[in-house]
């Protein structure tokens, strides 16, 4: 009988043990990200947007516009100006700005043409306004360059952030028609065809070669690793895809991530690159106030995951000292539709 009484004693505190360590383990605290990155695409001013009021309780560190900040197509320059003017009047963005510092590049849509690049007539004006919309200082840099890229860094306690902001309209060839129904363009081996131009190129390489951040995020307004669909992306100019790859590789920049928008969808795309200790990942986050709803597929060997054809935007977790981040995408109320996580 005594020795059932040990054994009974022995099963009770092993099961308050278990007990303790299981609510220990349901009470820890997940510690806070470093860095908290919002970015999103494709915003029609005249639409209502949900996600506003959600980005602000995020408590980011910066929003980042990945394009189409508003639809104006256009080369009438006082239109331009009133259709951005129309965007600054929306209350949630209104609130967001005032919480949250802005930054971003544009897209095609508020570049002033669908699918536009080098030719457009009125490009230098339209980056004039692009830049007052952004509140880029008068005696900036960017207001003397040709394009609007630009490298911001974040210091912190724990370590640094770089957000490189690519312009892909600028300086891009023109893009070669398809002839296959289910395509609107083809790619092109032409050795001289570019999506960024040769300075905005040399300043990219001395960004990456230069930095000393844990993290760097390219934003990319078109999609850089799926390029099998037809429609734009880097894809249609591998030889610029390879480029950017390499320099990636060679720069020995840390944690560089690639940001995307344009496809009023949202994905994941992941891809080993020699030379490169990570997987190089691709966040597509479009489709703000409208978005692919019809959806029903299309190729992409690097995709991770599913497509979110639902509107949504971007949050981006780093974590400094983990060398880690979390891509979530993100839906109304807080709603994560999808997430991937990675070491770097």
């Amino acid at each position: 009988m005594k020795q059932f009484y040990t054994l009974l004693a022995a099963v009770l505190l092993l099961s308050a043990c278990k007990q303790k360590t299981e609510k220990q383990e349901a009470t820890q605290v997940k510690p806070a990200p470093d860095f908290v990155v919002a970015f999103g695409s494709c915003n029609m001013s005249q639409e209502p947007n949900l996600f506003w009021d959600d980005i602000v309780a995020q408590q980011p560190d910066v929003w980042i516009w990945g394009g189409d900040i508003v639809y104006a197509d256009t080369d009438d320059v006082e239109r331009l100006k009133a259709i951005y003017a129309m965007q600054d009047t929306v209350a949630g963005y209104a609130e967001l700005k005032k919480e949250v510092p802005v930054i971003g590049t544009w897209d095609d849509h508020d570049f002033g043409v669908n699918d536009g690049g080098a030719d457009f007539a009125i490009k230098a004006e339209s980056q004039q306004v692009f830049l007052d919309f952004m509140d880029v200082p008068a005696d900036s840099e960017r207001r003397n360059q040709k394009g609007v890229y630009a490298s911001h860094e974040y210091e912190l306690p724990s370590g640094k952030v770089k957000i490189i902001v690519l312009d892909t309209r600028y300086f891009r060839s023109d893009l070669i028609k398809s002839e296959d129904a289910q395509r609107r363009y083809e790619p092109t081996m032409d050795s001289t065809a570019t999506i960024l131009g040769a300075k905005q190129w040399q300043w990219l390489e001395n960004e990456l070669n230069q930095s000393e951040a844990d993290f760097n995020l390219i934003m990319s307004s078109i999609q850089v690793l799926s390029g099998e669909h037809g429609f734009e992306t880097w894809g249609n100019f591998p030889l610029e895809v390879k480029k950017l790859e390499s320099l990636i590789a060679q720069s020995g920049a840390k944690g560089v991530v690639l940001l995307s928008g344009d496809r009023h969808i949202s994905e994941f795309s992941k891809t080993d690159i020699a030379g490169l200790s990570y997987p190089l990942i691709d966040f597509t986050s479009s489709g703000l106030t409208h978005s692919y709803s019809s959806f029903s597929g299309e190729p992409n060997q690097h995709r991770v995951g599913e497509v979110v054809s639902d509107k949504s935007y971007g949050i981006i977790n780093l974590y400094i000292q983990d060398k880690a981040a979390e891509f979530k995408m993100m839906g109304d109320n807080g709603e994560v539709l999808q997430e991937l996580k990675q070491r770097y």
